[in-house]
């Protein structure tokens, strides 16, 4: 089965000390490991980078949050599908892509856990794709509640991954991916 490595969302907005207190903080270096076992093998890689056209955005197109994290700049032949919403599907050609190339089965690793990492597995699951959520090459930050009160990274880290395994994931480790052939 052909499988893609889906990167979400790894860019330099996420190092703003606005988003607070966060979980894993070997998520990228995980995500690192991944990459360059892809690029090694030849494998498709496919970078997904969040994009707004609103200047006081942590991600507008032309502020220094929009580019991405050192050593995940896409490489000559790995394509980005730059999205303005959560999902990668939307508004974007990553399905017909995906299709086009004939992937079956997506690794997906990136920022953040509940949100557009998230809703990306959701889509993914729900399209048919078989699909690997990375535990340790994900991440989540701190929320207020509706209460109002703050909720720890970890725990909604741990709750999103909960919810989307087995159902639209299977979540593994970055070493159980890597062991996969």
């Amino acid at each position: 089965m052909k499988r893609g490595l889906l990167l979400i969302d790894i860019q330099n907005a996420f190092l703003n000390p606005w988003w607070g207190e966060r979980n894993n903080p070997e998520a990228e270096q995980n995500a690192i490991k991944l990459l360059k076992n892809w690029r090694e093998k030849g494998w498709p890689v496919l970078h997904v980078q969040h994009t707004s056209e609103n200047p006081e955005s942590l991600f507008y197109k032309n502020g220094p949050g929009h580019s991405f994290k050192e050593g995940f700049e896409p490489i000559a032949g790995e394509p980005v599908f730059q999205k303005s919403v959560n999902s990668a599907f939307i508004g974007t050609n990553l399905k017909e892509h995906l299709d086009a190339n004939g992937l079956q089965s997506l690794v997906i690793a990136g920022l953040t856990t509940p949100h557009c990492v998230s809703t990306s597995t959701r889509m993914a699951g729900n399209y048919g794709y078989d699909v690997y959520l990375v535990e340790d090459a994900t991440a989540a930050f701190e929320l207020k509640g509706i209460d109002g009160k703050v909720m720890d990274p970890q725990t909604l880290h741990d709750t999103e991954l909960a919810i989307l395994n087995g159902e639209f994931a299977k979540v593994r480790s970055t070493q159980e991916i890597l062991n996969i052939r």
